[in-house]
């Protein structure tokens, strides 16, 4: 039985984990030509809530705040822990002793429907990319991004298991 204090311990080093395994493959689809997310948007966002500001009609033409990047790389990496958080409650802590696969890619696989109903229609982009300019190639790309996220969430799971 894990304690709640191990619960969180796993969370945040499967969390980081998965993220930084997500971010690499973020990096090549970039460096070939695939765009991804600037977390810069998503700290620029939050930062306009203070403001009132829920919805964009385009966070690239929103004004710029400052700290924006510093608070978008800091949310990005708390979602990756929260998301691992919430894979170990479902699943059991019990989990990371003998991690698997499915579970983990199943959930990164669903974890894509958050910017596709909450981040994309905030940032301007539409619900599931809509108004993006190939919707179609942004979502097999984000849903690709979430799959690796998952496996990244079994690769992180899975070292901690070995040690």
């Amino acid at each position: 039985m894990m304690n709640q204090t191990s619960l969180l311990a796993m969370s945040l080093s499967i969390g980081i984990g998965a993220t930084l395994i997500m971010d690499l493959w973020s990096a090549i689809m970039r460096r070939i030509g695939i765009a991804t997310l600037n977390y810069g948007w998503l700290g620029r966002w939050c930062l306009h809530w203070k403001n009132g500001i829920w919805f964009h009609s385009s966070i690239k033409d929103a004004a710029p705040v400052r700290g924006e990047n510093i608070i978008g790389w800091a949310l990005h990496y708390l979602t990756g822990i929260v998301f691992a958080f919430a894979l170990l409650s479902i699943v059991s802590p019990a989990w990371i002793h003998s991690p698997t696969v499915a579970p983990a890619l199943l959930f990164g696989g669903v974890t894509v429907l958050i910017p596709w109903l909450v981040l994309q229609p905030a940032l301007g982009a539409g619900l599931a990319g809509t108004k993006m300019p190939h919707p179609w190639k942004s979502r097999a790309a984000g849903f690709a991004t979430h799959l690796i996220f998952g496996l990244g969430v079994y690769l992180s799971a899975k070292a901690i298991s070995l040690t």
